[in-house]
């Protein structure tokens, strides 16, 4: 057992990064317990309790607490700062810690009213050069430093929309492997080769929670974009075109899900015959009710049209023009 049983250390982790892995480690390795202080305010621009969350995934070995009350944050807000804080960390706090651990020269003070010992922890950054702010304002320059879990919440989703055999799983995956990251296969393939081609409303749910599921399954393995083939949103023209309606809970799950780019393909490609497709003749009216239902719900879209190639470079310009023009084009 070392001299030093119980350590703490407090932050914002807006977002938590790769300098907070190393200051979290520096002090586990240093303490035999260590309790992690997430502060924040209802203001910031992410939210607490997924700040806490991830905190919580990311460093199970420790205590987690989340401090949500707001607090002045500097000593000019309050006359009573100092009071106010070692209250507030006293009472949130397992036992009194014997060190406390921080990058930033409030550590000094922060011991000093807790009556610990300070230890500073890479102050110029030498380590790891980032910082939440620099991963806020360019997350996708900043990849390398950003943990598993907090990587799905920056990453930009860009969905495959539109008729039958107009490329989208080959799409999809092209665009995938150029930006060295995952794709999402379209579920309902799955789905209905292993239950039959008929439809109903439950079918169709299952379908669209199928496709969400298997999105949000692959965003932590992405590498600043994920492209699915589809989404929730296709699945409700697909109810409105083959039931003649589209029922609420389908079309609820739908809104609530989020795209940040749909690529929509005109249907101005040869029509190849397959066992689940179902609509050869009917394709223009498809893609017509596509873009209908993208406007009016507000999403942002590009059309592809022209050959396959053409197709390709419209996406990979308006990818790039969106999400990557002030990062880096490259993968990380």
């Amino acid at each position: 057992m070392s001299d030093f049983r119980h350590g703490m250390l407090l932050g914002k982790f807006l977002p938590p990064h790769k300098g907070h892995c190393f200051l979290v480690d520096f002090a586990s390795n240093f303490v035999d317990k260590l309790t992690i202080v997430v502060g924040t305010l209802p203001s910031e621009p992410i939210p607490g309790k997924l700040r806490y969350r991830w905190m919580k995934e990311l460093f199970p070995q420790a205590q987690v607490v989340h401090l949500d009350k707001v607090l002045p944050q500097e000593p000019s807000e309050h006359p009573d700062f100092w009071d106010i804080w070692e209250q507030e960390l006293r009472a949130i706090l397992p036992q009194t810690p014997d060190v406390v651990f921080a990058s930033e020269s409030y550590g000094h003070k922060l011991a000093e009213v807790l009556n610990a010992r300070f230890i500073p922890v890479d102050p110029q950054r030498n380590s790891i050069p980032t910082s939440g702010t620099a991963i806020r304002e360019n997350p996708f320059a900043n990849w390398k430093y950003i943990p598993g879990p907090v990587r799905p919440y920056f990453l930009k989703r860009v969905c495959l929309f539109g008729p039958e055999s107009t490329g989208k799983s080959t799409m999809a995956q092209k665009l995938a492997n150029h930006f060295e990251t995952t794709f999402v296969p379209e579920y309902a393939r799955t789905y209905l080769e292993e239950f039959g081609e008929k439809i109903t409303p439950e079918s169709l749910l299952d379908i669209a929670h199928g496709q969400a599921a298997s999105e949000d399954s692959l965003c932590a393995q992405s590498n600043r974009l994920i492209f699915c083939d589809t989404d929730p949103l296709l699945t409700t023209i697909w109810s409105r075109f083959l039931l003649g309606e589209c029922q609420a809970p389908l079309q609820e799950f739908a809104e609530g899900r989020n795209i940040d780019l749909y690529l929509l393909t005109e249907p101005d490609v040869p029509w190849v015959a397959d066992p689940v497709r179902y609509l050869p003749e009917d394709r223009k009216n498809f893609f017509q009710d596509c873009e209908y239902t993208l406007k009016k719900a507000n999403r942002d879209y590009v059309i592809l049209s022209g050959s396959w190639e053409e197709r390709f470079e419209t996406a990979k310009e308006a990818i790039e023009k969106r999400f990557l023009e002030n990062g880096t084009s490259s993968p990380l």
